[in-house]
């Protein structure tokens, strides 16, 4: 099924959920999901203190862009902070984190596929 059509609605009535695999302090709100297509909105939450660090340096299959709207985390492969404001986009293969945000973040991301790949 494609992705569901919403006018404006509050964020906060989204649930956040544990991500996969399952990290202490960090969840996501699916905002939309289209599973024919792999595409997926969502809300990234970094609770304080959250360290990927178990999980290591990701790679996935799909397409990733991603804006850091609250907070602040640091890339431990890049030795980078990146703050709200930033934003990321990711190819398939491309290597990111893992990552430790001290005091919490958020970010909005969406993943896609496109059609070439």
């Amino acid at each position: 099924m494609p992705k569901p059509e919403f006018e404006f609605t509050p964020v906060d009535t989204v649930p956040f959920a544990p991500c996969e695999p399952p990290i202490d302090g960090l969840s996501e709100a699916i905002l939309a999901r289209d599973e024919e297509h792999g595409t997926v909105t969502r809300i990234l939450k970094f609770e304080p203190g959250t360290d990927t660090s178990p999980n290591g340096a990701l790679t996935h299959d799909f397409w990733e862009e991603v804006f850091i709207f609250e907070g602040s985390f640091v890339d431990q492969r890049l030795g980078r902070t990146f703050r709200a404001g930033d934003w990321a986009t990711r190819p398939p293969g491309m290597e990111h984190g893992p990552w430790v945000s001290e005091g919490g973040a958020k970010m909005f991301e969406v993943r896609y596929q496109r059609r070439e790949d």
